[in-house]
């Protein structure tokens, strides 16, 4: 088949990245886009290989039972959302197939096990409106008209939407106030093909308890003109409580650089978790949406079923979120990060909430471990709490928590394909699945956190 040829298919499966899979003749099978299982389609091949090929959508011949209309109206063109034709309780399914089979198949871990450990998703009564936090690139569109929006799926082409409905409805009106005060002051967006212009994203941030507001302009250069009038668009009663720029003069794909320049407010907003409090700066790492992370570092503190007598590890702690939960039932909780800011904000979340049981390190899992249990063999570890990065946790670290032989280990992952490697390590080394609890931390997209507890086998 040739590039462009159409062809009708039905779609029987969906794949880890949310594509519909169907099978044409002699099982030549086909990943398109923006469809669902039990959808037949016409499609056009947009690239073949020997046994496989990629289609787009053409047209949806027969809708199945598990098909939504779109809310969003570029939700085909934007590559933030993958599953919103997706009824949700088709979506939460999606996930909890993924979560399952990547145990069964990629873990090793019997149908019986996960039959018996398998918990329902955890969902959200309304899976919109749900991140605190949203990074817009700023362009200029192709009639020279200033625009905010994303990057279309695998590109850098921006496509205008101010108003992305999983972000908060505030968004929409700080960013037509800073494309009006760009516009009125002659204030050029920046231009990757040139590496010219000056505001190149508009990062901002929501306090969901707090209410508070954070703005940061990442900007081509080292001071931002007109900045007191923006603060006058902007800041004040009822307005952003946090403004500030991100110097980023690179020519490269990172979004924000690591120099920030506080303009109006205390260059952080606070806000909380369960009863524990946080505070945020431009660079820190905080869950984007907090209702499930809430969910999520419950399941964690719950599975970790601490009675107030235990020392504690949190492997790849950020900002410590997890051990200021654990912190409050436990002896004792070391943390351990490899990003300096991330350990700052760690002990300054530490001090906000009057916690003194926790103690934070700066450094690689998988280098600092080894190195304090050798420092300490005689301190106990009772419980280790993980949650790594994509990747899953270095084997290194795997084998240190191995070694330290904790009671309890509790994983909380990103990614369950990684996380499913990791199990299947630990059950090696003498570790049984005891909970498994997903969590959809992502709704319409095709990601999904998973918490999982084991415990050492007697």
């Amino acid at each position: 088949m040739k590039k462009n040829e159409q062809f009708t298919v039905t779609i029987e499966d969906f794949s880890s990245e949310g594509l519909g899979i169907g099978k044409t003749d002699a099982g030549f099978v086909w990943f398109i886009k923006d469809t669902v299982i039990g959808d037949t389609v016409l499609a056009a091949a947009t690239k073949v290989k020997k046994n496989y090929g990629f289609a787009r959508l053409v047209k949806v011949l027969e809708k199945s039972e598990f098909r939504a209309e779109p809310p969003c109206p570029i939700a085909g063109k934007c590559g933030g959302c993958q599953l919103q034709q997706m009824s949700y309780e088709a979506q939460l399914q999606f996930k909890k197939d993924k979560v399952y089979n990547d145990l069964l198949r990629i873990g090793d871990v019997e149908k019986e096990v996960l039959d018996k450990t398998f918990e329902p998703v955890v969902g959200m009564t309304e899976p919109f409106r749900y991140r605190n936090k949203a990074q817009f690139p700023i362009a200029r569109n192709k009639d020279g008209r200033i625009i905010a929006g994303f990057y279309a799926g695998r590109t850098h082409s921006v496509i205008e939407c101010e108003d992305c409905l999983l972000g908060v409805k505030e968004n929409k009106i700080i960013l037509d106030k800073i494309i009006a005060w760009m516009e009125r002051y002659d204030i050029d967006p920046y231009d990757e093909a040139s590496g010219k212009g000056l505001v190149r994203h508009v990062l901002i941030r929501k306090g969901f308890k707090s209410g508070e507001l954070m703005v940061c302009l990442v900007i081509n250069g080292r001071s931002l003109p007109c900045k007191e009038e923006l603060v006058k668009e902007l800041c004040g009663k009822e307005g952003v409580d946090s403004l500030s720029f991100s110097v980023n003069t690179e020519r490269t794909n990172v979004i924000m650089g690591t120099q920030i320049v506080d303009i109006y407010g205390p260059g952080y907003i606070e806000d909380s978790i369960g009863n524990i409090k946080f505070r945020i700066s431009p660079l820190s790492f905080y869950q984007v949406n907090p209702v499930q992370t809430e969910q999520m570092y419950g399941a964690a503190l719950e599975f970790a079923d601490l009675k107030g007598t235990e020392n504690v590890w949190d492997l790849y702690c950020g900002i410590g979120t997890i051990s200021l939960f654990m912190s409050q039932k436990a002896k004792k909780v070391y943390g351990v990060e490899i990003i300096p800011e991330a350990i700052r904000d760690a002990k300054q979340n530490a001090e906000l909430n009057g916690i003194a049981n926790a103690e934070f390190y700066v450094g690689a899992a998988e280098e600092v471990l080894p190195e304090w249990y050798k420092q300490h063999p005689e301190e106990r570890i009772d419980v280790v709490c993980v949650d790594p990065p994509r990747k899953g946790c270095d084997e290194r670290a795997l084998a240190t928590i191995v070694d330290m032989a904790p009671e309890k280990l509790v994983y909380v992952s990103c990614d369950p394909a990684t996380l499913a490697r990791d199990v299947k390590y630990l059950r090696n080394q003498g570790y049984e699945l005891r909970r498994v609890r997903p969590v959809d931390n992502f709704c319409e997209t095709v990601h999904v956190e998973t918490v999982v507890g084991l415990q050492k086998v007697k």
